[in-house]
């Protein structure tokens, strides 16, 4: 079963340590990154048996809204430390599977790639020529999700009907603002462990085009020879 091998005490472990470097801020129920270590030392064995019966209940994510240099805001959604531990290790089970069949295009989100990576690549293609960008932002992307179709494409890969059940429930967790709770019909949180999937077929049809692109997340570059070609790139 897919969902032992996530819960498996050296998953979990690579895991903790990922969440505790990646800090960040606490989610609805207050607690810190600090304090993670010793909540799951105190308290895994209940939540690893809620998990496994399919009992386990993500909490909602934390509200945030992040000013962008534009003058727009960007809705980020903070998962609990806990919520975040366990995504984590779905995430590092899950990324072995798909990872191999992802786009060399696509750099947000993956194992051993990095802005950095894209920048180099988007730097290659200039340098041989390919100078006119046609620039992509898929607005709102990942906040407009369709949960049947996306369970559906995990579920062609993944039989493990507990995991897929522990998968739509946290696309399915809410969002508290103010402390209040609002349900989540559609949408996953950018960067989640979901966020590489989504965009796959993206990726094969600019591929299946012959496009020389960078992917990172939903933004995408595509890079061309000249500025008739960009516009040609543009309507299609």
């Amino acid at each position: 079963m897919l969902l032992n091998r996530i819960l498996s005490r050296e998953n979990m472990i690579q895991a903790l340590k990922r969440v505790e470097q990646n800090k960040g801020s606490h989610g609805v129920d207050g607690m810190p990154v600090q304090n993670l270590r010793r909540h799951i030392t105190e308290n895994w064995l209940f939540i690893k048996e809620e998990i496994l019966k399919g009992t386990y209940e993500p909490m909602p994510v934390r509200r945030v809204e992040i000013p962008k240099p534009d003058g727009g805001i960007r809705l980020l959604g903070i998962p609990t430390v806990t919520d975040r531990l366990i995504q984590q290790a779905i995430a590092q089970v899950l990324s072995k599977i798909y990872d191999p069949m992802f786009s060399e295009h696509s750099y947000g989100f993956r194992p051993n790639r990095s802005a950095h990576d894209a920048v180099r690549k988007a730097k290659g293609y200039i340098k041989e020529g390919y100078r006119w960008v046609v620039d992509m932002d898929l607005e709102k992307f990942f906040d407009k999700v369709n949960h049947d179709r996306l369970m559906s494409t995990l579920g062609k890969r993944i039989t493990d009907k507990l995991l897929l059940k522990l998968i739509r429930k946290y696309l399915q967790a809410g969002v508290m603002i103010n402390g209040v709770v609002s349900i989540t019909e559609e949408g996953t949180p950018q960067g989640g462990p979901l966020s590489p999937l989504l965009l796959d077929e993206l990726d094969k049809e600019l591929e299946k085009r012959g496009h020389k692109f960078v992917r990172y997340a939903d933004d995408c570059n595509i890079y061309v020879q000249s500025k008739r070609a960009g516009e040609r790139k543009m309507a299609s």
